[in-house]
């Protein structure tokens, strides 16, 4: 289990048989996908039809909405927090540019579930400062081999990145191709430029 899932587990209490982590699997999937389709109009009833489990089952493992929109917002961030080791090997700036890229991505396909949970917490709530947490682990370690390998800023700092990163994706009208023209000038802007 990786650092990223332990630190989300105490949040999320998963299943331990079998047949309910694929029920529970099947849930998520589903909701993920209907909250992509439907937003906040979704039903749980749909929820549960489109996972092919009974409504009872939905309820036992999410006893509200709520419940069920935090599993899936940690589910999606420890998905993409997993999609960072991939880039452990590569070439730094190549990967520190990759992690940024899949994290605007991300940013623009979780807006929505982000906007519901909202409802019911404040951005300090325990859930979003574990995710952000597990966030940082993440990305962290690929800005300081950028450093270490000398082709970003020694003053950059990863918390200052990503509010950077989070605002260009927030740009009026959210139009892909000017957050990524907006997303590369920024990153180019942190290319270690030796003094001369």
């Amino acid at each position: 289990m990786s650092t990223i899932e332990t630190s989300t587990e105490t949040l999320i209490a998963r299943p331990k048989r079998a047949d309910a982590r694929r029920n529970y699997a099947k849930v998520l999937a589903a909701a993920r996908e209907a909250f992509a389709e439907g937003g906040e109009s979704t039903s749980l009833e749909e929820i549960a039809r489109r996972a092919g489990v009974g409504i009872g089952t939905l309820y036992r493992h999410f006893p509200n909405r709520q419940a069920l929109l935090e599993a899936l917002y940690v589910d999606e961030v420890e998905g993409f927090c997993r999609s960072a080791s991939e880039l452990e090997g590569a070439d730094p700036w190549e990967a520190l540019n990759t992690f940024f890229e899949r994290f605007i991505a991300y940013l623009a396909t979780k807006r929505a579930l982000a906007h519901e949970l909202l409802n019911y917490m404040d951005m300090d709530a325990d859930l979003f400062q574990v995710c952000r947490a597990a966030l940082y682990t993440a990305g962290g370690p690929l800005l300081e081999r950028a450093q270490a390998a000398g082709v970003v800023r020694a003053d950059v700092e990863f918390p200052d990145l990503m509010q950077m990163v989070m605002a260009i994706a927030k740009t009026p009208g959210g139009d892909p191709a000017k957050i990524e023209r907006m997303l590369r000038i920024a990153l180019d802007g942190l290319r270690y430029q030796p003094e001369g």
